[in-house]
């Protein structure tokens, strides 16, 4: 097992903070581990680096911290590549060797910094599972690997070994188990080192679809199917997504690229079942998907040309600064899970209203995003607004907003007064011409650098 392969990684973190959205939290640090994969180069997991501001790297057997920067990130399957232009870093070090997925029940070791310690650590295991898993730095679902060994804090990012080889990196452990640790593994380990190397996109795309199962057989006849077809059936298809325009409700899957579709929604991949996304996942933005599909009664076969993951409600961003507009002393923001998670415990306490719309909101023409009063500064210009945050925006002068763009367009179009209409019926009237003459007051009491942030 080449442990020397294994380092350390020290990270200056500041994370946004979606509370005061202009600002930033304060800065922390936190440790992770990492491995050597090129001369210079080392993987980690995008969670150990994420809002970094300064990166460090040590070795196994170096007590010299190497200065890092971040050349790669893939947030949707948890990987960061770092490179260390010391060229001191890469003497007597052996780049670690990747091999495919293991088999069930082989034996890995887990290698690692975990808290409590300054040496490597060696934890051992079994493979217990290889499927589909929710990735909790990203909120995707992605292929992933089930061993039984320990993952602790600090581990996030090591290499795990099968047979002196690597077969992916320890990236999370679940809470409500003992010793049940996930590995993102090197199928998209591969796909993430191709696309650094060949400068793509990095993000993971996504169909954008909603699917129902068909294992129903009365649902099947109803679709017109015989017994030899098999797929699950689209119910909702975002707007802006890879599917737009080449899937419609009602359309059956079949086959993606060339792997059969079963009434479960699985597909026989690397030697085992499991669901269709994993196919999503070993591909880059801009690829071509073939799709064969059931429509009206009769085949027909198509490509669908993959783009990023389209959803009402951003899941988790890492490395961006919130996207907010002030105006009138009232900040708005989109609906987001970053946006949420202000909220202590925040699948339970957040409104209900943003829960509906995060969880079952479909983006459409229409509604690209949803937008969110967050807060309500106190002005004299805000004077009994005060009661109306944490409300959705409707429209702007009896115009319905498509998204926070949208928000600042209509905003800068109002003449004489503005009406901003919420979700709840709240009607917020401000003077466009009171509103210019106070706002360089309002920014100066709040330290509010900017009244919309760099994107708008």
């Amino acid at each position: 097992m080449n442990t020397s392969a294994v380092v350390r990684i020290y990270c200056t973190s500041q994370s946004p903070d979606y509370d005061a959205p202009w600002q930033a939290r304060v800065p922390s640090s936190s440790t992770g581990s990492g491995v050597v994969v090129a001369s210079g180069q080392v993987l980690t997991g995008a969670h150990v680096v994420a809002n970094s501001t300064f990166l460090q790297v040590q070795q196994v057997e170096d007590s010299t911290r190497y200065t890092a920067r971040l050349i790669g990130v893939c947030h949707d399957a948890d990987l960061a590549l770092l490179e260390i232009n010391d060229p001191r870093f890469a003497q007597g070090v052996e780049p670690a060797q990747f091999r495919g997925l293991p088999e069930l029940r082989q034996r890995v070791s887990v290698v690692g910094f975990p808290v409590g310690g300054q040496e490597v650590s060696i934890t051992e295991g079994i493979v217990s599972r290889i499927e589909l898993q929710l990735y909790s730095h990203s909120w995707r679902e992605m292929l992933a690997i089930t061993v039984d060994a320990a993952i602790n804090s600090g581990n996030s990012g090591g290499p795990v070994f099968a047979d002196d080889k690597v077969i992916g990196l320890a990236f999370q452990s679940h809470q409500n188990a003992e010793n049940v640790g996930e590995i993102v593994p090197t199928v998209l380990i591969e796909r993430f080192l191709r696309g650094v190397e060949e400068g793509r996109c990095l993000d993971v795309p996504d169909l954008s679809i909603h699917v129902q199962t068909l294992e129903n057989p009365t649902l099947r006849r109803s679709l017109g199917m015989n017994d030899e077809h098999q797929g699950v059936c689209v119910r909702r298809v975002e707007y802006g997504g890879s599917a737009d325009g080449v899937l419609k409700p009602g359309d059956v899957l079949l086959e993606l690229a060339g792997h059969n579709v079963a009434n479960n929604g699985t597909v026989r991949l690397h030697g085992f079942r499991t669901s269709y996304r994993t196919l999503l996942g070993e591909r880059f933005i801009g690829d071509e998907l073939p799709v064969r599909v059931w429509r009206d009664g009769s085949e027909l076969s198509t490509t669908i040309p993959l783009r990023a993951w389209t959803a009402l409600a951003e899941r988790h961003r890492h490395d961006v600064r919130p996207r907010y507009v002030l105006y009138a002393g009232i900040v708005f923001q989109p609906l987001s899970r970053d946006f949420l998670a202000t909220w202590q415990k925040w699948w339970d306490k957040a409104p209900p209203e943003f829960l509906h719309a995060y969880h079952n909101g479909v983006r459409t023409e229409e509604t690209h995003e949803r937008v969110v009063v967050s807060r309500v500064l106190a002005d004299e210009l805000t004077v009994g607004y005060t009661g109306n945050d944490n409300e959705l925006v409707d429209s702007v002068n009896g115009v319905r907003i498509r998204s926070l763009a949208h928000l600042a367009e209509c905003i800068d179009a109002a003449e004489g007064q503005i009406l901003i209409c919420t979700s709840w019926k709240a009607q917020l009237v401000f003077d466009t011409a009171e509103v210019a003459a106070r706002e360089n007051d309002i920014l100066a009491r709040y330290r509010i650098t900017a009244a919309r942030s760099d994107v708008l």
